[in-house]
């Protein structure tokens, strides 16, 4: 099997580095060598975090480069502009439809962009879209953002519904997994 890249792009404190986690136990258990890398931009002050997941038969380099990502997971609309240059030309980005304002806008020096994923779209590029926010919320807690799009993203991935329970079931704190497990039906059926 070719190398597969899922990128997992959010804003410190979204719970990013839990959905590579679990994207990695699961692949991990499914057979697959897999390379995880992490990357912190000012991640505890609400700067940007990207999560590398590459996995296939063999994998050497943890990293994605640019025009590689066969996913990308976007916890924030801008996030996901920031990254789409990483994107395949067949890849799919999932977003959460979530605007988390980035420092130049909340100091007033700057404006959130309006229609950044509609350009993405306009350049051809798949984008899916989850409001992932009030799906976790319907699940019973904001925090499980990161579920809700592993949930959806699973939609795109060969591997039975039952294994990805199973590594949230491993992924996640016990008192969690109940909260978790509803987050993740809501983003897989969305």
């Amino acid at each position: 099997m070719d190398t597969k890249n899922v990128m997992i792009v959010g804003v410190g404190g979204q719970g990013s580095l839990l959905a590579s986690k679990l994207l990695g136990k699961l692949l991990t258990a499914e057979g697959f060598d897999v390379k995880v890398s992490e990357v912190h931009g000012m991640s505890q002050r609400g700067g940007s975090v990207v999560t590398y997941v590459r996995f296939g038969d063999r994998v050497y380099s943890p990293v994605i480069s640019r025009g590689e990502a066969d996913f990308i997971v976007s916890f924030e609309k801008i996030e996901a502009a920031r990254y789409a240059d990483t994107l395949k030309k067949d890849g799919k980005i999932i977003v959460n439809s979530q605007m988390i304002d980035p420092m130049p806008v909340i100091t007033g020096a700057a404006q959130y962009p309006e229609g950044v994923l509609d350009e993405l779209r306009a350049k051809g590029v798949f984008v899916d879209e989850i409001d992932a926010l009030s799906l976790a919320q319907q699940a019973g807690n904001a925090k499980s953002v990161n579920i809700v799009l592993m949930g959806r993203l699973a939609k795109y991935f060969d591997i039975e519904y039952d294994k990805w329970i199973a590594a949230i079931k491993e992924s996640v704190k016990p008192q969690f997994v109940e909260v978790n497990l509803k987050a993740f039906d809501l983003g897989y059926n969305y």
